[in-house]
């Protein structure tokens, strides 16, 4: 099975920008499905962390408010090419993905 996320980086001048798209659905739990009429169950990313070299350098806490297939974007410093960064994700129905990717 392929991941759930696409990652980029880049490097430039000290500061290494990430990219992310991440396949969910991002259910709220107050959608009502238009062909049953039942209330859709949420089901939306909870929790986002992204490592460098094994380190936390962001952590999110997600609600039912992002949208589906949420895109993410930040930029942090003391990273440089060739080092290793992982993104995981938790979602409120327990399941997880997760990506390893060497900075470019």
């Amino acid at each position: 099975m392929s991941s759930s996320i696409r990652l980029k980086t880049r490097t430039n001048a000290g500061v290494t920008t990430v990219r992310a798209i991440i396949r969910h659905p991002m259910e709220t739990g107050f959608r009502i499905d238009n062909e049953t009429a039942e209330i859709v169950p949420a089901h939306y990313i909870n929790r986002v962390i992204l490592k460098h070299k094994g380190n936390v350098v962001m952590s999110c806490d997600w609600s039912r408010a992002i949208s589906k297939n949420p895109y993410l974007s930040f930029m942090f410093k003391g990273a440089k090419a060739g080092d290793k960064l992982e993104l995981i994700w938790n979602d409120n129905k327990n399941n997880t993905d997760s990506i390893e990717t060497l900075i470019e």
